[in-house]
């Protein structure tokens, strides 16, 4: 009888550790799409591995709220994302997904320097377009990838509205293409003359001026590190996570041979 009962405990046991662990992979799937609905963000747990993927899609909304119907990426909620991964010892690093036509010039370099300064592992990956000021934010990663049927549209600065027809206003255009081109050429291995040159094409839009590259084309100008899908960018990420952590394990081991 004692041997039935503790049989009978024993598998009652095992059945309520099941049930709590299926609880609590319930509440992380939960959280993870509550993550997604809330933010268009999720942190995955692969191989040992923790990245935060970060998706940049639509319009990027600055100051001004776009209008509904329009799909938009709001920079202040991405600032604290960004913030978040590089501060969060649990992530190890962050990769960026792509596909947006633009929108603030000063929101999209905002989090385009965020992106540069991180000093965790970091990767883009360009998907349908990174046009206009998605450019800087695809070459603000340590490692940039664009899909073949990706395209990147490069034009100067734009501004519709009111403008007044002063000297100053031109300079001031001038000075803002002046902070877009240097960060490009800086975090990529397009010179500024090339880049200059293919922003300033009154050859290929017909209602613009600009040049519209493909994935190769972006590749073979050194906008773009290489051509790739998802599973090319994660490859990229997950090596550079790893050697990032080879090189945090040598230095805590030299530390400990000077004490």
């Amino acid at each position: 009888m004692k041997k039935e009962t503790g049989k009978k405990s024993h598998t009652k046991a095992m059945k309520n550790v099941d049930e709590e662990q299926q609880e609590q992979e319930a509440e992380a799937v939960s959280a993870q799409q509550k993550q997604i609905n809330e933010s268009g963000s999720v942190t995955t747990h692969c191989q040992g591995h923790t990245i935060h993927c970060l998706t940049v899609i639509g319009q990027i909304e600055g100051h001004y709220i776009l209008p509904s119907q329009n799909k938009t990426t709001k920079y202040e909620h991405v600032i604290p994302q960004i913030v978040a991964v590089e501060e969060d010892p649990e992530i190890d690093g962050l990769l960026m997904l792509l596909n947006t036509v633009g929108g603030d010039v000063e929101a999209g370099l905002a989090l385009a320097e965020l992106v540069a300064g991180m000093k965790k592992p970091t990767v883009s990956l360009v998907l349908g377009g990174g046009h206009s000021i998605g450019v800087p934010l695809a070459v603000a990663a340590k490692q940039s990838f664009i899909a073949e049927s990706a395209s990147m549209t490069i034009h100067p600065v734009r501004m519709n509205g009111l403008v007044l027809g002063i000297p100053q206003t031109l300079e001031y255009f001038q000075r803002m293409q002046d902070r877009i081109t240097n960060f490009v050429t800086q975090n990529s291995n397009i010179s500024k003359e090339r880049f200059t040159t293919l922003a300033m094409n009154t050859q290929e839009l017909v209602m613009d001026v600009g040049t519209v590259l493909d994935g190769p084309d972006a590749v073979d100008e050194g906008l773009i590190d290489s051509l790739g899908s998802l599973s090319d960018a994660m490859d990229c990420l997950i090596a550079m996570i790893d050697r990032e952590k080879k090189k945090k394990h040598k230095t805590a081991q030299a530390k400990k041979k000077e004490k």
